[in-house]
């Protein structure tokens, strides 16, 4: 449960070194860069945009290529390949790689290149099936397309729209050309949408009989050719073939290629990798002959890099701790039990300057809060045994979703203690089978007590994990009070409130009230009844007096203390707040038993086994689903408005290194 302790690192190395310098730096992960100072006529910053741009140009291309062996040769996946995270490669194969990157990107443009000619030969063929299409009406004509007739007579071939008989068109030549005295006319196709036409007269009444021809929207073919349409058509038909011997040449060419995956990879991380590395490069100061780096770095790490800097590139470098006026970038490390839930209190805020890192204390309250609230054996041990063997199985999975999955693995295992403590395996399955198959009466008892029996016992439980939940989170806001020696604040902003608010439960507890809710009757003595109205009545007072100490006027004094004293009735919302324990918890057990009596409806033997069976299956992977979300979110909510709202606020900027996880494929084995 810390925030790591940053220093300011400062190097001055030689130009010549730069690359090395940046590229060591950028795969040990563990310096922050920021922008140097101002430029001045000596030290001025590179424009690196070209370089960088040209960078991710090779990176994309390196991509694309990767994306059409997809698309025609699709590698073999199962399902959860996705899990195993980044390949691994030593330091020494990863140089291997970097010295044939210019081979590597040339096997890249030629995949592009196949994927163009594969593109245009599909794109020929298409044509092609469209021109072999627009033959069919003609097929019959045992003419050249582009024929036009002899010396003394013409041929005009064509399509009219629409469906004509012959009788129509002779009609209309006779009413459109009449002064036509020899023609002949023959329909070679006809369909709703065209009729193909052979048409000849002599060569004098051409132009009379094609202008009456256009009235009827007549238009030549599409396909012109010095061949008859079955000769061309076999033509085309060829070039078809052609065509397809081609893509299936060009297909097997880019299945051949599918074993270049791992270099495409390697060159897409490392191309990202580079202009990566430029655009920090383009944030530093340079003059001829030096350049400078100023970074933040984990004080843990920082004497070692520092002392391998300068062995290895004979450069200075300086390290400073952080000023007292100026924020650092955060880091947070935890323990293995608690580390899993930093993305909780990331996705509230990173601590700022000055407040601790509250994961460790949440851990233990994030648990315990989600077991409560599903609080069944049988999910808990569900979810337990399946994050474990998916940890074990991919462990080089990425470092959020390990975390989620060691998160939920804990909330499994809190959630199976609890479903000991109340006897819930998958709500009353036990005593349902055992009822329905077997005709006799088995069950595992409760540990503790079971809530759908005494669920009053559990909400008045749940106020008290609340009420411990809350005064912890006023305890954190006391240390930090102390810590920073502000003894009168930890007095009236924690210390009035501890009096006020322990007089009022002491006041409560032997109270008709409590007595109807609990079913207890409690009798404190009367000295201790004394105490309750002394620490309540000193903390009310403490309040009003002391909020506004700060005031000079006394009245405006008292109304700040008196309407900070009206915040009790906060402190009351966010006590039944913690109903809702109450209510998840209740919510999965009688749904859960619900399911168990639908399957049991069908009786007993094979028929009704087979749907009982498929009943629990379904039923309960719904009900899993539903409360699991149902818990992660409220328990969320418990530490976010409940906890942190009293003494955390977050808002500190992360720890940004500059380092290779911009990467997608690979990561390179080095010790930091």
């Amino acid at each position: 449960m810390a925030v790591l302790q940053m220093q300011k690192l400062y190097i001055c190395a030689l130009k010549s070194n730069r690359k090395q310098i940046l590229e060591d730096l950028q795969r040990r992960g563990l310096v922050q860069i920021e922008a140097s100072g101002e430029e001045d006529p000596l030290f001025q910053r590179m424009d690196t945009a070209p370089m960088r741009t040209g960078y991710e140009k090779r990176a994309r291309t390196a991509e694309d290529a990767l994306k059409v062996l997809d698309q025609y040769a699709p590698e073999k996946r199962g399902m959860l390949d996705s899990l195993n995270g980044k390949t691994e490669i030593s330091l020494a194969d990863y140089e291997k790689n970097v010295k044939q990157q210019e081979q590597s990107l040339s096997i890249a443009s030629h995949i592009l290149a196949l994927q163009k000619k594969l593109t245009e030969s599909r794109a020929q063929q298409s044509r092609l099936l469209a021109s072999r299409e627009s033959l069919v009406p003609w097929m019959r004509l045992d003419l050249p397309l582009d024929a036009r007739g002899t010396k003394t007579t013409a041929i005009l071939l064509g399509a009219l729209p629409g469906q004509w008989t012959l009788e129509q068109l002779q009609s209309a030549l006779v009413v459109d050309a009449p002064g036509l005295e020899a023609f002949d006319l023959e329909i070679l196709g006809s369909d709703p949408t065209q009729t193909c036409i052979f048409a000849a007269c002599l060569r004098a009444d051409s132009g009379q009989m094609e202008d009456a021809l256009r009235k009827n929207g007549f238009a030549r073919p599409s396909v012109q050719s010095s061949l008859t349409p079955s000769a061309y058509d076999e033509k085309l038909r060829k070039k078809y073939d052609e065509s397809l011997s081609e893509e299936q040449a060009l297909l097997s060419e880019l299945a051949s290629l599918s074993t270049e995956r791992g270099r495409l990879r390697f060159l897409s991380d490392y191309y990202t990798m580079r202009a990566d590395k430029y655009r920090v490069l383009g944030q530093l100061l340079q003059s001829r002959h030096v350049f400078f780096i100023t970074g933040y770095i984990p004080k843990q790490n920082a004497a070692r890099l520092k002392s391998h800097l300068e062995d290895a590139y004979c450069c200075t470098a300086e390290l400073e701790d952080i000023p007292a006026d100026e924020s650092a970038p955060v880091l947070l490390r935890n323990n293995g039990f608690s580390a899993p839930t930093e993305g909780v209190v990331t996705s509230y805020g990173l601590p700022h300057k000055g407040e601790i890192d509250p994961t460790g204390i949440m851990a233990v309250f994030y648990y315990f809060f989600f077991g409560l609230m599903l609080s069944d054996a049988g999910y808990g041990i569900l979810m337990t045994v399946g994050c474990f063997i998916f940890l074990k199985k991919y462990p080089r999975m990425a470092q959020g979703l390990k975390n989620m999955l060691t998160m939920f693995m804990y909330c499994g295992i809190s959630t199976t203690f609890w479903g000991i403590m109340f006897g819930g395996y998958f709500g009353d399955v036990i005593p349902v089978v055992a009822r329905t198959f077997f005709h006799t009466e088995l069950t595992i008892p409760a540990v503790w007590f079971v809530p759908l029996d005494d669920p009053m016992r559990l909400l008045m439980f749940s106020f008290l994990f609340g009420i411990i939940h809350l005064f912890t989170g006023l305890a954190i806001k006391g240390f930090l009070l102390i810590r920073d020696r502000k003894y009168m604040d930890c007095l009236c902003e924690v210390g009035f409130w501890y009096m006020l608010l322990i007089g009022l439960i002491l006041m409560l507890l032997p109270s008709d009230m409590f007595a109807s809710m609990a079913g207890v009757t409690l009798i404190f003595p009367a000295w201790l009844n004394l105490l309750a109205k002394i620490l309540a009545i000193t903390g009310a007072l403490g309040i009003v007096l002391m909020t506004g100490r700060r005031r000079k006027n006394f009245g405006l004094r008292l109304a700040l203390g008196a309407y900070e004293l009206y915040g009790a009735t906060s402190w009351l919302s966010d006590v039944l707040s913690y109903s809702r324990l109450l209510a998840l918890g209740l919510a999965t057990g009688v749904i859960a038993s619900v399911i168990n009596t639908m399957g049991a409806m069908a009786g007993g033997g094979v028929i009704g086994a087979i749907a009982f069976v498929l009943i629990f299956l379904v039923g309960h992977t719904l009900n899993l689903a539903i409360n699991l979300l149902g818990a992660y979110v409220h328990t969320n909510r418990l530490q976010y408005v409940e906890f942190f709202g009293k003494f955390y606020e977050g808002g500190g900027d992360e720890f940004h290194p500059f380092s290779a996880d911009s990467s997608k494929y690979f990561k390179i084995k080095e010790e930091n």
